[in-house]
């Protein structure tokens, strides 16, 4: 896959930050940064929209999943509450991003810090097909754990 042109807006809360960016050639996701105006603390089992400061316009048949940052996660126990939240291609506003803090100490949200990554991916629309039954597959209706450990 290529390279996505997306246009972004910067409100004036993030004017001093740098637009998302890739940490490596390989990386999938940009790292999204806080654009708090004062730290936001999370308590232990503490949650919090945190702003990001950015605004995007998404092409049709494409989102924008906001995802954690493992380091976050390992260090901290802090992640995103609705992993991935989704941005929709006709969404406009600022992207804000659930951090909840699962560890068992204080976590302080920085301006500038890297809080979450943002991966584009496209996706298909479906239409329904209503039918009386399903084709027959070897697993069948099995559910969770159905297919071994």
């Amino acid at each position: 896959m290529g390279t996505l042109d997306v246009p972004v807006t910067r409100l004036a809360h993030a004017a001093d930050l740098s637009l998302p960016a890739y940490a490596s050639a390989g990386a999938a996701g940009l790292d999204l940064a806080a654009a708090v105006a004062e730290p936001v603390t999370l308590a232990p089992g503490g949650r919090a929209l945190v702003p990001t400061g950015l605004c995007i316009a998404l092409p049709p048949g494409v989102e924008a999943q906001v995802r954690p940052r493992s380091g976050l996660a390992l260090k901290h126990g802090v992640t995103v509450l609705n992993a991935p939240g989704t941005i929709d291609a006709d969404y406009r506003g600022e992207i804000g991003v659930i951090l909840v803090n699962h560890g068992s100490h204080p976590v302080v949200i920085e301006r500038g810090m890297r809080i979450a990554q943002l991966v584009v991916a496209a996706y298909a629309r479906l239409a329904w097909r209503e039918t009386e039954a399903l084709d027959e597959t070897a697993r069948g209706g099995g559910g969770f754990g159905s297919t071994g450990e």
